[in-house]
This record gives C-alpha cells, sequence and structure tokens, in this order.
C-alpha cells in the first residue's frame, strides 16, 4: 500500500461535521457560483418550476360584474320591503340594460346588465305569464348575489415572487389573469456519474452487484426538478474518475456513487481534491457518513457513499437542496405523518440517524414500526418503508410510544 493510502485507510474518520454545518458549507459554495439561467415558457409546460420573474395581475378576475346565482338582476331599491305578503312587482325585460322597476333574467357567471345593481335569486321571483312582470318576495342589497370585478383577483394585484415553484392552481390563476408565458429557472443539470468496479447492469457473476444508486439518484434529480444524464458505470481508477467529472463540469452539479469513504478503492475524495477542493468529507449522519463535498472549476462535486441506503440518506439531505440553491428556489420541509413509535429507535448522540420506518393503522391510531435500525446496504428496508423518523444529535434514541414526525421523503417537495 502506497504511503498516501496507508495514511488515508488508517485515519479513518476522526472528526465528522455535523450535517447542519455541512449543508451551510455546501450552500454557500454553490450560491456563489454562476447557476443556470432562466427561461419563457408556455403554461402548459410550468407546472413544477420555479419562476424567476416576479407577477401581477393584467386584468380584474373576473374582469365584468357578474351573477353569483341564477335568477334576476333589478335595482336593489325596486325590492325595498319586498316580502311574501307583500312582493314587489317588476316588468321583466329583454335588454341588456336594468332601468327602474324593471329586471332582466340572468344565470350564475352571466354579466350583470348595466343598470343592475342586485340579482334576486330564482328561488325568491315568481313569474307572471299574463303581464310579463315578476312578483319578489325577498327584498336584496346593492352588490347582493353580485360578484364584483376584481372580486377574485384585482389588476396590478401582486401575485407571486421568484422562486414560487409552480402547482396546477397556480397556473389557472395565471391563465385567468392573462398571462400564457413565465419566465422560469432553467433546470439545473446533474451529471450522475455511478463508480466501481464490482458494478454492472446484467445478471450478477459471484462478486458483481447491479448498479441500482445511479439509476435512482438519476431519478430524484428528475422528481426534485432537476435534468439528469444517467453515465455509464466508471471503474475505481484515478484517471477514469477524474476524466468522468472533467467531462461534466459542463453541468451544474456532477454527483457520484460510491467511492468516498477511506479504503483503498474509495479514489473520490483525492480525485476532487486534485481537481478543485473538498469542502467536507465525513458528516455525523447514519448511514452514510463518509460522503464527500466539493467544488471543481465552480461546479458542486457530490460523491455518495455506494451503500444504497446511505446513498439515497445523502441525496435528499445535500443533493435536494443544491437543486433548489440552483433553481433559486426555498428549501421546503418534506411532508410528515404523526405516530406513535411501536419500537424504540437507537441511535449515537452527536449524530443525526435516519430510521426506516413503516406505517400501520391500528384501532384507529397510527403507528410507525421501525423496518430496520441500520444496514445502509439493504436497499428493500428503504424501498419497502412508508418514510423515516429523523433522530436529531442531541438525542440518544427515541424510546416506543413516544409520537414521532415520519418524513416522506419521496414526496417531490
Amino acid at each position: 500500500m502506497e504511503g498516501a493510502d496507508r495514511d488515508r485507510t488508517e485515519a479513518g474518520f476522526k472528526q465528522r461535521t455535523r450535517v447542519a454545518d455541512a449543508r451551510e458549507i455546501l450552500r454557500e459554495a454553490v450560491t456563489a457560483v454562476e447557476g443556470p439561467g432562466t427561461e419563457r415558457i408556455a403554461l402548459e409546460r410550468a407546472d413544477g418550476r420555479v419562476l424567476a420573474e416576479s407577477v401581477t395581475a393584467a386584468r380584474n378576475v373576473p374582469h365584468y360584474d357578474r351573477a353569483a346565482m341564477d335568477g334576476y338582476a333589478v335595482r336593489a331599491s325596486d325590492t325595498f320591503g319586498a316580502n311574501d305578503r307583500s312582493p314587489a312587482v317588476v316588468h321583466v325585460a329583454e335588454s341588456d340594460h336594468v332601468a327602474p322597476e324593471t329586471a332582466v333574467r340572468v344565470h350564475t357567471g352571466s354579466e350583470v346588465p348595466e343598470g343592475g345593481d342586485a340579482v334576486v335569486m330564482i328561488e325568491h321571483a315568481e313569474t307572471l305569464e299574463a303581464t310579463g312582470e315578476v312578483e319578489i318576495t325577498d327584498a336584496v342589497a346593492e352588490g347582493e348575489n353580485v360578484a364584483p370585478a376584481g372580486e377574485d383577483v384585482e389588476e396590478g394585484q401582486h401575485l407571486y415572487e421568484p422562486g414560487h415553484r409552480l402547482r396546477p392552481s397556480d397556473l389557472g390563476l395565471l391563465r385567468s389573469v392573462g398571462r400564457e408565458r413565465v419566465v422560469v429557472a432553467e433546470r439545473p443539470t446533474v451529471g450522475v456519474i455511478p463508480t466501481g468496479e464490482e458494478l454492472v447492469s446484467h445478471d450478477p457473476d459471484p462478486g458483481e452487484v447491479i448498479e441500482t444508486n445511479g439509476l435512482t439518484i438519476s431519478r430524484l434529480v428528475e422528481r426534485w426538478g432537476g435534468a439528469a444524464t444517467y453515465r455509464d458505470v466508471v471503474t475505481d481508477d484515478r484517471e477514469a474518475l477524474r476524466v468522468a467529472i472533467e467531462r461534466d463540469l459542463t453541468k451544474d452539479v456532477v454527483v457520484t456513487t460510491g467511492g468516498s469513504s477511506v479504503g483503498k478503492r474509495d479514489l473520490m475524495p483525492e480525485v476532487i481534491d486534485d481537481l478543485g477542493e473538498v469542502l467536507v468529507h465525513g458528516v455525523a449522519l447514519k448511514p452514510g457518513h463518509p460522503v464527500c463535498l466539493g467544488i471543481v472549476e465552480d461546479t458542486p462535486v457530490l460523491a455518495l457513499p455506494g451503500y444504497p441506503v446511505a446513498c439515497i440518506v445523502n441525496a435528499v439531505q445535500f443533493l435536494r437542496p443544491t437543486i433548489r440553491w440552483l433553481e433559486g428556489a426555498p428549501l421546503e420541509p418534506h411532508p410528515t405523518t404523526q405516530a406513535r413509535l411501536e419500537r424504540k429507535i437507537p441511535s449515537e448522540p452527536g449524530t443525526r440517524t435516519f430510521a426506516r420506518v413503516r406505517l400501520e393503522e391500528r384501532d384507529g391510531e397510527r403507528v410507525a414500526i421501525p423496518t430496520r435500525a441500520s444496514g445502509s446496504g439493504v436497499l428493500s428496508s428503504v424501498a419497502l418503508a412508508d418514510g423515516w423518523v429523523v433522530v436529531e444529535e442531541s438525542r440518544e434514541g427515541i424510546p416506543a410510544g413516544e409520537t414521532v414526525a415520519v418524513e416522506d421523503w419521496e414526496l417531490p417537495a
């Protein structure tokens, strides 16, 4: 073993950076570099995209006074005192104007004719066919049963700030105020490079392992709003790894899986350090402490551990925020479900632990059942779970019976 290799493999991780500190170090590096640009796209393509401009309403919604009920548009003063015993009687006009002591038939959503300032519900009006009049049995106040122009949105009203992630309801609102296109942040591009001489894409022989990390991470990138390029496996060779990283420096982020620890074949930290700067190597989280975060030619390079669960945990903790920062979007918390913990979750003080759990309903109560407390290589323990419980660094486990928040980290929050 070479001297440098011996130093690295024998030293291990004597000190690990806290998760929050590692994320802050990475955030400062990411926000200091120029991220993706912007593009103007049609609303139909904007679902899930992040606005890069503030948006105000170009017109009122509704843009006219509209009837909120089926009935008759009237002048409210003509219905004063009307009741079942003493109805107000007005003439029904076939017109687009409400004159004194007249009524015009309207339907829900139709424009209130000029001169009308209220709508009498159809239930409170009886048509007198013989005379062409209508009896109104309930007085209405000015503006009653009328949705005025701008009731929903007023012209010039501020709607969204840059950084807002568009939802389907947002698209509907934007179209209603006259927008057909919006300026959004370009999707951050991410090169995903699986590494390891044992990885194969076909049926494995003894000693070989099917490559799954690159597939999982590339799909998470797409779910989180990025554009992933899923590369072929790169073997554990310094020059091959160097070439692979340099090829993807045109991307906004480079992510590697495997080779991030301190073993003889764990070459990624050295390669990153040779090409640029290692910001953090070794984080106080479990599973997945041997993660390496770096920067090469103003491109964030994240070397994730090779064990599948550790790889996923670190992707959620560091890659997802990186994509958000590059988009200029806030990092939203994961959706959570409150549940009673069935069994104790052990953890090491000073280390943030991500314990996988599945959820069950028992007698109207939601119960969280740990699937596995350890085993960062057991992919099924996270794939078959409903989420995970985060044990903060300050705690030495969580006792059975405590109500916990189960994070659904796979939703595109």
